[in-house]
């Protein structure tokens, strides 16, 4: 196991503490009691946190984390004697936050003192997020190109069936196999308006400068004038937002969307929040933005079904039995449109559906 080892006359004593304050990992030190004992100027930046006011304290006063999973790691390095890695660990840090990190912890030999063990915190989410991104893009990519080749081989033979039932009745005296030949051109047709919803609209987003918070009203205006729905429609704006270059009516269309599956999933009697914020140096599809409009739709349902997540933006996938599972697909295909994405989370009791869209556009 690493040891404090000395370090010759002829640097300075404090070169130690030097090197450690200049890590860009975050380094953490902790007794055998599992109280702080040390931290370094990048873990103070990672967690918000300043040293003098944690020094002393105990590990859980700082890291939180599901199911305590942070102090039985370093119990079982202190009693093991070995290290431990432990990787996409959520932290819930003292101001409210939460990040995700990688974890590894060291025990540490000391004359002094016995026990102490050493964290190196390395945190991913910003990396986990632009992988996901990249997920969702090309999912979006492949999806739509896989319901555009489906969609030909679908609506030729369907258009051959619906003229060769037209051609039959206007042969058929007997009025009761006519309406046989009605029931097929109105299954067809029914088929034929379900592919065309699954394409989506195929025009190009006409770009104007529009105010985001205009779109949300006229959403909230369709939502609430709906009698099917007693929900609460909560806002909570940013008026510092600039306008962006967008298409109004598919900007409306793809988070009118979002807030009626919102709507629908507390039973059309929940509280829905339409917050908005803005984000400077934002990394969005592997191109950093200056300026990035953030939209949190947050619903208090009772969330995705982890079983659909990984597949909530594929068409035909819902959680509900009456649903065509379009909705989503659609809105990430037209958020995409405007170089933005449409990332979400999901727990009993919330859900937030967040879309990102640049505030500067190159379309």
């Amino acid at each position: 196991m690493p040891s404090m080892t000395p370090f010759p006359d002829k640097y300075p004593r404090d070169l130690p503490n030097w090197i450690l304050s200049s890590q860009v990992t975050a380094l953490l030190l902790f007794d055998h009691d599992l109280t702080i004992v040390y931290m370094n100027a990048a873990a103070e930046m990672l967690l918000s946190v300043s040293a003098r006011m944690v020094l002393g304290q105990p590990m859980d006063q700082l890291l939180r984390c599901p199911q305590d999973v942070m102090v039985q790691h370093l119990k079982t390095v202190t009693e093991s004697n070995q290290p431990l890695t432990e990787r996409e660990i959520v932290l819930s840090l003292p101001d409210g936050h939460s990040i995700t990190v990688d974890c590894t912890l060291v025990p540490v030999d000391s004359d002094q003192e016995q026990g102490l063990v050493l964290a190196e915190i390395r945190r991913v989410d910003r990396q986990l997020r632009l992988t996901r991104e990249e997920q969702l893009i090309s999912q979006n990519l492949a999806t739509r190109d896989l319901i555009r080749g489906l969609a030909h081989e679908i609506k030729n033979p369907l258009g051959g069936v619906r003229g060769a039932a037209q051609l039959l009745a206007m042969e058929l005296e007997d009025t009761e196999l006519v309406e046989y030949t009605s029931i097929i051109v109105e299954e067809v047709d029914r088929l034929k308006s379900l592919v065309d919803q699954m394409l989506g609209s195929r025009q190009l987003p006409v770009m104007r400068s529009i105010n985001i918070h205009h779109i949300l009203e006229r959403v909230c205006t369709i939502i609430e004038a709906d009698p099917e729905y007693s929900a609460v429609l909560q806002r909570d704006y940013d008026p510092s937002i600039p306008d962006l270059q967008g298409d109004a009516d598919q900007l409306i269309q793809a988070i009118l969307n979002i807030v009626q599956n919102a709507v629908q999933a507390t039973g059309g009697k929940g509280h829905i929040l339409l917050q908005t914020r803005i984000l400077r140096q934002f990394t969005l599809v592997n191109k950093r933005h200056r300026l990035v409009a953030q939209l949190n739709i947050i619903d208090n349902g009772p969330g995705i079904p982890p079983e659909i997540q990984e597949r909530v933006f594929y068409p035909m996938v819902s959680g509900k039995s009456e649903g065509t599972g379009l909705g989503l697909s659609l809105a990430q295909s037209l958020i995409n449109r405007h170089g933005g994405l449409i990332e979400f989370t999901s727990k009993p009791g919330k859900t937030v559906f967040t879309i990102y869209l640049p505030l500067e556009q190159n379309i």
